[in-house]
């Protein structure tokens, strides 16, 4: 690496900023750096694209770890299914648009519901007390469901994506207990 002209540097941060840090330095050893890497808010310089995500999200110790699978689901809008290993194996979803990312969870459908008038009115009462998550009524497939989801910034900090991440994944376990009341078989859980 000295003779492609790089320099060490030894550096001290916290344990969840190593995938965040692990990306930087991928960015800086090259001349251009792949995009969105180290996302920036000055000017008009692009945030995080799927491609960028997938590439930190592979370097992160939850990938490495195995506590999280990754796959890239391609398509006209390309999108990134997580697989939550400590979590159950829930499916989370993520997507680009705009200037937004929508990190998503499957909650149950809408058939499962005993009274979903009773049922959305509670949800517009509580959801507040799932931090950084809402839930929306989606038709996935053609079949209304629940869905719970987070969105953030595309010039977020990779920190900030993780704890998004891992905090809709642990408000759907919370949503999925504290709403069981409200379905036609309690004991199932997000799908």
């Amino acid at each position: 690496m000295r003779d492609q002209g790089l320099v060490k540097k030894d550096v001290w941060i916290r344990p969840v900023f190593a995938a965040e840090l692990a990306a930087i330095e991928q960015r800086l050893r090259t001349q251009e750096g792949p995009a969105g890497l180290a996302p920036s808010i000055e000017g008009n310089e692009p945030g995080w694209s799927i491609e960028s995500i997938r590439l930190a999200l592979s370097q992160s110790s939850a990938v490495h770890d195995r506590r999280v699978s990754l796959e890239l689901i391609e398509g006209t809008d390309p999108a990134l299914h997580l697989v939550m290993h400590e979590h159950g194996d829930l499916s989370v979803f993520l997507a680009v648009g705009g200037n937004q990312i929508i990190v998503e969870s499957f909650l149950w459908p809408l058939s499962l519901v005993r009274d979903p008038a009773e049922f959305n009115a509670h949800v517009l009462r509580t959801h507040k007390l799932l931090p950084l998550s809402t839930i929306s009524l989606d038709s996935i497939g053609g079949v209304p469901g629940y869905t719970m989801f987070g969105a953030l910034d595309t010039h977020a900090t990779l920190a900030s994506l993780m704890f998004e991440i891992e905090t809709l994944a642990d408000n759907v376990a919370l949503a999925t207990e504290i709403y069981a009341p409200f379905l036609r078989h309690p004991e199932v859980g997000a799908a």
